[in-house]
């Protein structure tokens, strides 16, 4: 009996062979753990298996050599226009350090004023995880984790995680959005 697989399952093999090698910044963490909790966060919200797969490609851009013309090839207009909304523009020939603010403002600026409820919660679901992993290790290693990130200083990262809450404060129905908002004030109200 042959089982045919879904793009769902597509996805998960694509974003482990692309992130295969690769780690959590300061963490030992296979960073495919990263994508796979964004788009379980992601199912808590939606059954759209596009968006639940552009959920566990959402980084591939942005952080492995895949490109946007082989995501489209694999995966269709509507998936890669979802990965290309949850992906900064690098600038990879500047420091990152330098570009951060930049980026980040780009980012909610795209929340605030061009992004679908789809994007919206994909952004939502990679923020979350992000802040899950920072709040577990504030917990254990203290303001010592901002020295991981390019951008140092932790009330940028409260400006930051504050600003995307605000942008996806159309989401606050949905419980990860409400664990977003708690998370934000152990974390940078603390």
């Amino acid at each position: 009996m042959r089982v045919s697989m879904t793009v769902l399952d597509h996805a998960i093999i694509f974003a482990t062979r692309q992130h295969a090698g690769t780690t959590r910044k300061g963490t030992s963490v296979p960073y495919i753990m990263h994508p796979m909790e964004a788009a379980a966060i992601v199912c808590t919200m939606t059954d759209d298996e596009e968006v639940i797969a552009a959920a566990v490609l959402h980084d591939v851009l942005e952080d492995t050599d895949a490109t946007e013309e082989k995501l489209l090839a694999h995966f269709g207009r509507r998936i890669t226009e979802l990965v290309l909304g949850e992906s900064e523009d690098k600038r990879r020939n500047l420091p990152p350090a330098l570009t951060w603010k930049t980026r980040k403002r780009e980012t909610i600026t795209f929340l605030e004023t061009e992004a679908s409820t789809e994007a919206k919660m994909l952004a939502l679901a990679d923020k979350l995880s992000n802040l899950r992993a920072i709040y577990r290790d504030v917990n254990v290693i203290g303001d010592a984790v901002w020295e991981r990130f390019n951008e140092k200083d932790k009330k940028m990262h409260g400006w930051m995680y504050r600003s995307v809450a605000e942008a996806l404060r159309d989401l606050q129905e949905y419980s990860a959005w409400q664990e977003y908002d708690r998370l934000v004030k152990a974390v940078f109200e603390s």
